[in-house]
C-alpha cells in the first residue's frame, strides 16, 4: 500500500521537480518584500478557506441521512453566535488584507527610491544609485549607462547592495520587464518612460525576459541579470569599453530593425542624446521630438498651420519593420517664431534690394509649413477636405 502511495506521488514529483522557485527565493530586496506580502496574504486567506473546507466535510458526515448521534432540530433558524464568527472573521481578515495592501502599494510602488538595501540596512549617501536606461526592441533588450557612456544589448549587469534606477520605454510594441529575483514586473512602452527602484543582495546571474506577448521573436526576448562585486562590475565596464561598436542614432536605427534570438553585444560608446530620442520619438536626424511638440501645443498650438504637425507623433511602424506599404514618411524639420520669421523676411528684401539673387519660391504654399516641392496628392487632399486657404507667398 505505501508502495503504490508513493508511484502516485512520483508524476507530482517529477512535474514540481522542472518548477523554478525563484519568485519565492529571490536575490533582491523588493523582490523578498514582494514575496512577504504574497505568502502573508495566502496565510491569511487561508485562515478562512481551511476552516470552511474542513467544517464542509465535517457537517456532511456529521448531519448524514444515517447518523444516530446528531441532533434533529427541523426548526432551527437562527444563532447569534454563529453569525458573529460568520461575519466577524471575514470581516477581520479583508481588515488585515487592506491594511497590508495599501501599505505594499506605497512602501513598494516602483516608482519610489528604495529606503533600504536589506532588512536593518537603510539606503545612505555613500549608496549611489546605478542609473541604467532600459529600451524595449524587436526582439531584444538595449540597457544603456548614461554614467558610463556605455551600452550592452541582451545582458544587463550591477554591482551588489547597491540601488539600482532603471528607465524604460520601448521602441515600437508594449513589452514587460521583468528579472523575478530582482523586482516585480513594470511595462514599458513608446513614447511613455516608467521607473523601476531595485536592489541585487546577492551575486549571481540570472533571469531576466519580456512578460508581455510582443509578436514573433518574443519567446527570445531574455537576457542575462549579473549580480556582481564592485570589482567585478569595475571589470565589466571596463571590458564594455574596449569594444569596438559605438552606439550613436545611426547605429541604433540599424539595431532596432526587427530580429530575433540576439547575441549579446556591447558598445564602448554612446551618444548621451540617444535614449531622449529614443522616448520622444525623433531618432531620426532633424525631426521633430514629442517633448518640443507639447511645449508648442502647451503655449497655445500653431493653428491650422500646424495640423500636420501630429505626424512625427505617430509611430509608423510598419515602416520601421521593412514593409513597403503604409504611411509616407513625413515630419516637421524645424519651426521658427513670428520674431525669426520677421527677420528672415527683413533678410530676403534687404538682399533683394542689393540685388542678391532670391531662391524661387512660387511652388511655396501656405499649407501645415511643408517645405517647397514636398506636397503630396495625399497632403493635397487633406487640405481640401479641411478646407484650407491656399495662398501664394
Amino acid at each position: 500500500m505505501k508502495r503504490s502511495g508513493a508511484l502516485l506521488l512520483l508524476p507530482l514529483a517529477v512535474l514540481l521537480s522542472g518548477c523554478d522557485f525563484v519568485v519565492l527565493s529571490p536575490a533582491g530586496d523588493v523582490a523578498a518584500q514582494q514575496r512577504d506580502l504574497l505568502v502573508v496574504s495566502t496565510l491569511l486567506m487561508l485562515l478562512i478557506i481551511v476552516p470552511v473546507m474542513a467544517l464542509t466535510v465535517f457537517f456532511a458526515w456529521r448531519y448524514r441521512q444515517s447518523s444516530t448521534t446528531a441532533t434533529y432540530t427541523p426548526d432551527w433558524d437562527h444563532s447569534t453566535k454563529l453569525e458573529l464568527v460568520i461575519w466577524a472573521a471575514p470581516l477581520l481578515i479583508i481588515i488585515c488584507l487592506g491594511a497590508l495592501t495599501w501599505l505594499g502599494t506605497h512602501l513598494l510602488d516602483p516608482y519610489r527610491r528604495i529606503d533600504r538595501i536589506e532588512a536593518g540596512q537603510p539606503v545612505t549617501q555613500n549608496h549611489k544609485p546605478l542609473r541604467v536606461e532600459v529600451v524595449a526592441l524587436d526582439w531584444k533588450w538595449l540597457f544603456i549607462y548614461p554614467d558610463y557612456g556605455i551600452a550592452s544589448v541582451n545582458e544587463l549587469a550591477a554591482p551588489v547592495n547597491q540601488p539600482i534606477d532603471f528607465r524604460i520605454t520601448s521602441s515600437t510594441v508594449m513589452n514587460s520587464f521583468y528579472i523575478p529575483a530582482l523586482a516585480g514586473q513594470i511595462y514599458a512602452m513608446p513614447g511613455m518612460e516608467t521607473k523601476l527602484h531595485a536592489v541585487i543582495n546577492r551575486p549571481g546571474t540570472y533571469t531576466g525576459f519580456s512578460a508581455n506577448y510582443s509578436g514573433a521573436g518574443f519567446s527570445g526576448m531574455r537576457f542575462a541579470f549579473h549580480g556582481l562585486s564592485d570589482q567585478a562590475f569595475a571589470d565589466w565596464v571596463a571590458q564594455t569599453k574596449s569594444a569596438e561598436a559605438t552606439l550613436n542614432r545611426e547605429t541604433y536605427l540599424a539595431l532596432e530593425r526587427p530580429s530575433e534570438n540576439e547575441p549579446v553585444r556591447h558598445y564602448a560608446s554612446v551618444d548621451l542624446d540617444l535614449y531622449g530620442a529614443i522616448l520622444n520619438l525623433c531618432v531620426e536626424p532633424g525631426k521633430m521630438c514629442m517633448n518640443e511638440m507639447m511645449s508648442i501645443d502647451a503655449k497655445g498650438g500653431l493653428g491650422l498651420a500646424g495640423v500636420r504637425n501630429t505626424l512625427p507623433l505617430q509611430y509608423d511602424k510598419l515602416a520601421r519593420r521593412g514593409a513597403v506599404f503604409g504611411n509616407d514618411p513625413s515630419y516637421v524639420a524645424s519651426i521658427c517664431t513670428a520674431e525669426e520669421a520677421a527677420a528672415a523676411s527683413r533678410a530676403a528684401r534687404d538682399a533683394d534690394d542689393r540685388g542678391w539673387p532670391l531662391r524661387d519660391l512660387s511652388s511655396l504654399r501656405g499649407v501645415g509649413l511643408l517645405a517647397p516641392g514636398a506636397g503630396s496628392r495625399r497632403a493635397d487632399a487633406e487640405t481640401r477636405s479641411l478646407g484650407l486657404l491656399r495662398f501664394e507667398l
